[in-house]
């Protein structure tokens, strides 16, 4: 067994981090099968946003109803959250992955098939799938972190979770690829063959996704290792000089250690204020185009949104990781609290935009719209990656990402119903006044719900800064 003792002795964040022979690209290849299977994830996650206007056509749902079904599985994931990151300190990361991929799977085909059945109960019954997906994909995330806190130290974990959002986030532009082929079929031509994939209906997005789930997660049973030692090499954590780092610990002395640590809630409260306003844009986006500028899947608006969305994501949480790792020697709350000012400030500018008129206003306005989203997507990767494994460790790093992640979505989980309630609420409102509502989506109740929570989170990581100075403590 190889050991990599690493020394801090040398100013900087991670330059002084020496690692063995072999353990970077053994580490390499972990993290690479881990992020495509995590993305695929994302592919099953993220397929309901790029069809909502079809799907609320064809089912005759309203926007309340269509929110209904992101709340559901919000509501659930959140729940799962809590209860699968505790199993996964337990089960380990990689069984937990594979219970997830392969629970996702079966749950996004039953959502397919259901959509084309034509039951009395359709909504409740969506919901319902919709519900159980969110719980078992649960188990992805703290899986992940569990498996990637024992391949990485302390100070390299900023820049890892900013290289990890660029692997998930390929999940979310697959997802809006799929959406925009679907709409318009796409030909391929290989070398004197030409291969014409036809427009296909929207509910393919419910079972292409899941192939591509199953091929991964095989990959990743072959490929990833759940610690160092499987591969044969050995990490000394700073925060964790133990001699078996490996040990499990009793459930409950994992809870009680997790959940009396104050640190980890002001993070999860500030990763709800994350949840609302991450989730508000991904879940809403598609309907604010027809809504406000008639714009479809085959739009350009609406593949600026498929790649802006998640490559300022990768930017945002590259940037953000390595600034925190290098200039803050791991601490996150400097870097979260300046994000959720910047997020706060942008969100102010958009709600003063016309969201009606011309071409250039509306690339404008879906500009801002994405850099709102990148700042929320780097305090989601800072927070809910690097933070968590921080406070966890790799024993308890299951349940600290559990705790803090389920709070993204209890915020995730107002964003859906709550707001589709009041864009049909205004849409009655504005047609009882003054005639036919222009779209139902109300840009002004968009990003007026979302400023609270940025003015929240600038002061929740603003006070972990103030107050732990230059303490180093984990998760500040």
């Amino acid at each position: 067994m190889t050991v990599d003792t690493g020394s801090t002795n040398v100013p900087g964040a991670s330059d002084a981090i020496q690692h063995p022979p072999g353990y970077r690209r053994r580490r390499g290849q972990n993290w690479f099968f881990l992020g495509l299977t995590y993305a695929s994830y994302y592919l099953c996650r993220y397929n309901l946003s790029p069809i909502a206007n079809e799907l609320k056509a064809d089912l005759n749902f309203t926007n309340a109803q269509y929110g209904a079904i992101n709340s559901g599985r919000d509501g659930a994931y959140a729940i799962g959250q809590m209860i699968n990151g505790l199993f996964t300190d337990r089960v380990g990361g990689k069984r937990a992955m594979t219970i997830g991929a392969i629970g996702t799977i079966i749950l996004n085909l039953v959502f397919g098939m259901t959509t084309w059945t034509a039951i009395s109960f359709m909504l409740p019954a969506l919901v319902l799938i919709r519900a159980a997906d969110g719980y078992i994909q649960a188990f992805g995330a703290p899986g992940m972190i569990k498996i990637n806190t024992a391949w990485f130290r302390r100070r390299e974990r900023g820049a890892f979770a900013g290289i990890f959002g660029m692997m998930i986030n390929l999940g979310a532009i697959g997802a809006g690829q799929l959406g925009g082929i679907l709409a318009t079929g796409m030909t391929i031509t290989i070398i004197a063959t030409t291969l014409t994939i036809p427009k296909l209906d929207w509910r393919y997005m419910f079972f292409i996704p899941p192939v591509i789930v199953a091929v991964i997660v095989v990959l990743m049973n072959i490929f990833v290792k759940n610690n160092p030692e499987e591969a044969g090499f050995e990490v000394e954590h700073d925060e964790e000089p133990d001699s078996n780092p490996n040990e499990k610990i009793r459930l409950r002395d994992v809870w009680r250690k997790i959940a009396s640590n104050r640190i980890v809630w002001l993070v999860a409260a500030a990763y709800f204020c994350t949840g609302f306003v991450r989730r508000a844009i991904e879940s809403w986006y598609a309907v604010y185009l027809q809504d406000a500028w008639g714009a479809d899947r085959t739009s350009g608006l609406y593949l600026a949104f498929v790649w802006g969305l998640p490559v300022t994501a990768v930017i945002g949480s590259m940037a953000s990781g390595f600034i925190s790792d290098l200039w803050f020697k791991g601490r996150r709350a400097p870097v979260a609290a300046t994000l959720y000012l910047a997020q706060t400030i942008l969100t102010f500018v958009a709600l003063m935009l016309p969201h009606h008129g011309g071409h250039t206003t509306a690339w404008i306005a879906v500009s801002i719209i994405i850099l709102i989203s990148m700042m929320c997507n780097s305090t989601h990767s800072i927070l809910g990656t690097a933070a968590a494994m921080d406070l966890g460790g790799r024993k308890m790093a299951g349940c600290s990402s559990g705790i803090i992640d389920s709070f993204q979505y209890y915020g995730a989980l107002l964003s859906g119903y709550g707001l589709g309630a009041l864009f049909d609420h205004f849409a009655k409102s504005s047609a009882s006044t003054s005639g036919p509502a222009v779209g139902t989506l109300s840009p002004t109740i968009w990003f007026g719900c979302m400023i609270p929570f940025g003015l929240a989170g600038t002061l929740l990581m603003g006070y972990l800064w103030l107050k732990h100075g230059k303490s180093g403590m984990a998760g500040t």
